[in-house]
């Protein structure tokens, strides 16, 4: 399928197209100023007023994400660390400031009931909710959270390991998991922690500052505590804490026991007394770690493949980004942990950062950020910013519907059928495993800033508890407590992107309920994905749900449903995987 190549820059018609960002009074306040004082007597100025300011703020936009996309790639690239600086602290606060000024002018608008509400009516929710939780003082608070957050990539960047005479990532050494020898598992598992602990006091600081900070922001703003002023920051309007709560329980209670079921099957198929976390990844029958691709560009071109036999235009678009060097894949030293998709709100493409280790979490990562890139390329020609910016419930499930999919077309990555009857049940149990986490980083997370005064020894005994009533009673973590206690510390989010963590539950079940439907009807799940993504941000989240044919819900008999359906999937892939094995058996 060929699609439109040509960038969106050409229609600018309000910010110049050349404009340089050298300092703020010179080269952004004379347009916001314009925008402040321009007059606005009728509903068609209003309008043109927004998309004025809509396109300002897509400029500004991949302005700041190009600044972090290259601060990510090479955290020791000291031009760029010191480019975002300056972006964060003299141009961010000044465009924090005036878009306070600039949102107040369009709410007390007359011409704002005139607006077609199909259009509008989510924007002017978000504009109306920033309006109420602004307080001046929190701008320079909020720069230097900012900048503070980086630290966090900077210092799991310069993290590696030594292993057989050879330094590597702990990506890649995680990668080593798989191995067969017991004993080098073990190794490799103890020196990944024992690596993390070396920055254990320096991250435990980092956090000190981050939760004061935090905490100061949600009282300026009047709230009597971060999470319920995360809440407001994050726009949730379709959903609350307590809310929150119910899905945690529910996932405990139905998730857990087919975790404990799926990891006993795992101690007696691999013959121990014990079963520990070492033992998590490697192949229970003794089968080599799987090899889905040879290096990077093997990676995405099997990737192309495997989503244009989803949908054409899926395997286009990231096509298309290839050409545009808009992938970026490869682990290397220097680069910031995780992956991510970014949308160039200029030139109306996305972007894709990750690190690639050679295994199969990598094309797990691929074909996520590839669901993140998908939908906004569905989206793009939205006029408004606001359109093309989702809530994480819905990019999300974007994304991890994406994975499942694509599940079902990894014969490119794995022609031989025992291979792919493996890497699918190993992203099914990992769909399941991935839950009872999200609910403990989001658990801890309601707690740390419910307490905002806790010492570190009430948040260490806290964690631990979390984290136990969170985990199968199969695997055993004795004389593991040191590396228990800081296991939070792996997780980016709690350090730069606060509560926004539970989404992916949300989404899991989402993605979960929507493969369901593709397992029944090809043709009509994918067209109500498509139609559920191409809303954008225009409806509200639960309509979102429900043009993709799924339910937005958070009680247990919902979640036994869906990872009941998962797990009997498991169990037949299983079946199947032993046919296979058989004959070579015999």
């Amino acid at each position: 399928m060929k699609l439109a190549t040509s960038t969106k820059e050409g229609q600018r018609r309000f910010v110049p197209l050349h404009l340089e960002i050298q300092n703020w009074e010179n080269d952004l306040l004379p347009i916001y100023t314009d925008l402040l004082q321009r007059p606005i007597n009728r509903a068609a100025d209003l309008e043109q007023w927004i998309a004025d300011k809509s396109e300002l703020d897509a400029f500004l936009s991949e302005i700041f994400s190009k600044k972090y996309i290259r601060l990510s790639q090479n955290n020791k690239d000291t031009e760029a660390v010191e480019r975002y600086r300056f972006a964060i602290q003299f141009i961010y606060p000044n465009i924090t400031l005036w878009e306070q000024k600039l949102n107040a002018k369009l709410i007390a608008c007359p011409f704002t009931d005139e607006l077609p509400a199909d259009t509008y009516a989510i924007y002017l929710r978000m504009v109306n909710n920033a309006c109420q939780i602004f307080k001046e003082q929190n701008v320079p608070l909020l720069t230097q959270v900012q900048l503070q957050t980086k630290e966090y990539g900077r210092i799991f960047s310069q993290m590696t390991i030594g292993l057989d005479g050879k330094q590597m990532t702990l990506q890649k050494a995680g990668f080593l998991l798989e191995e067969h020898d017991r004993s080098k598992r073990e190794k490799v598992y103890q020196k990944i922690n024992e690596r993390i602990l070396e920055d254990s006091e320096h991250l435990e600081d980092l956090f000190d500052q981050l939760r004061s900070q935090r905490h100061q922001l949600a009282t300026n703003a009047g709230f009597k505590n971060f999470r319920d002023f995360a809440f407001r920051q994050l726009n949730r309007f379709d959903y609350s804490p307590q809310d929150c709560n119910h899905l945690h329980s529910a996932i405990i209670a139905e998730i857990l026991p087919i975790l404990d079921e799926l990891n006993e099957i795992r101690r007696q198929k691999l013959n121990l007394d014990i079963l520990r976390p070492w033992d998590l990844n490697v192949d229970v029958m003794g089968d080599n770690p799987l090899k889905p691709f040879d290096n990077t560009s093997d990676l995405i071109e099997k990737s192309i493949h495997c989503l244009s036999d989803i949908h054409p235009q899926f395997g286009a678009i990231i096509s298309m980004m290839k050409a545009q060097n808009l992938l970026d894949v490869e682990s290397r030293p220097g680069k910031s942990p995780g992956g991510y998709n970014i949308p160039l709100q200029v030139q109306r493409m996305p972007f894709i950062f990750m690190n690639a280790t050679g295994s199969l979490n990598d094309v797990r990562t691929l074909m996520h950020e590839s669901g993140h890139a998908i939908h906004f390329f569905l989206t793009r020609d939205f006029k408004l910013l606001s359109a093309r910016r989702f809530p994480s419930e819905v990019s999300e499930l974007a994304a991890m519907t994406m994975e499942l999919l694509a599940m079902d077309h990894w014969n490119v990555f794995f022609p031989k059928r025992h291979e792919l009857l493996r890497a699918r049940i190993n992203q099914l149990e990992n769909v399941l495993k991935v839950l009872p986490w999200i609910v403990a980083v989001d658990k801890f997370q309601h707690w740390l800033y419910l307490n905002p005064q806790h010492s570190r020894t009430e948040r260490k005994e806290n964690w631990l508890q979390i984290l136990q009533s969170c985990s199968s009673s199969v695997v055993n973590f004795t004389n593991l407590n040191r590396y228990q206690e800081f296991l939070w510390h792996k997780q980016l989010h709690i350090f730069e992107a606060p509560f926004y963590y539970i989404e992916y539950a949300i989404a899991q079940l989402g993605a979960i309920a929507i493969w369901k439907q593709y397992r029944q009807n090809p043709e009509r799940a994918i067209h109500n994905y498509m139609t559920a993504m191409k809303i954008g941000n225009t409806r509200p989240i639960k309509e979102v749900y429900q043009a993709a044919g799924i339910e937005f819900r958070f009680d247990r008999a919902y979640i036994s449903e869906l990872s009941n359906f998962a797990l009997q999937e498991i169990h037949m892939l299983t079946a199947q995987l032993d046919e296979c094995r058989e004959p070579a058996i015999r």
